[in-house]
Formats: structure tokens, sequence, C-alpha cells
């Protein structure tokens, strides 16, 4: 997404891969899916790239009503205490679950204050 906030005028999977040299085709195209059934973005033309049709993608939403959307979403987990266990058990990373636990028992100290 910040590579197409960035640009002048909708880019194709290609262009977004040279802009960020550490993505790779496949992913962005899987993304640019999966943003364009979220109606974060849309295909804005189709463009010869080369001697291939290709879509150019331009973005619908600003970056401040997208990070808005992503802390709706992770509210909505962080307050629904199934769904956020279902997240915690995919972590494989001690480090991290003791820094979360951590954040949750300072918290913990700061409301019981």
């Amino acid at each position: 997404m910040d590579v197409l906030w960035e640009a002048d005028e909708p880019m194709i999977a290609s262009e977004i891969v040279k802009a960020r040299e550490d993505l790779n085709v496949n992913t962005v195209q899987a993304a640019l899916r999966s943003l364009v059934k979220k109606n974060y973005i849309e295909v804005a033309d189709i463009v010869y790239s080369g001697t291939v049709l290709s879509r150019r993608y331009k973005t619908l939403i600003t970056k401040e009503d997208y990070t808005n959307s992503i802390e709706t979403d992770l509210n909505k987990i962080l307050h629904n205490p199934s769904l956020f266990a279902h997240y915690i058990d995919q972590i494989d990373d001690l480090d991290l679950i003791t820094r979360l636990e951590g954040i949750i028992n300072k918290r913990k100290e700061d409301l019981s204050q």
C-alpha cells in the first residue's frame, strides 16, 4: 500500500516490485488481489507492459483511513478473548510471548492503581 500511496499514478505489479526490491511479484500479486477484495484498491486501467496486458492499480483509501481500519480490526480481536487466544496460539517465539506478557502485566498494574 505504501508504494501505491507514494506513486504519482497507478502502478502494475512489476513496478511495485521494482519500487521495493524486498518483494517478489507473486507476493505482490496475491496482496493486490486481497486488497481489491477488501476495496482498498481498484484496477485503474489495463495497459501494455512490453507485449503483455497488465492491470494498473490505484488506492481507494487514504493511509489514515487504512490505519484506522486496521486499528478497528485489531480492537475487535483484542476484545474477543477466544479470538485473541487463537492468535496467541499461533506465536512460536518465546521472546515475543514474554514481551507480550510484560505488556499485559504492566497494564494490569496500571489498572489496579
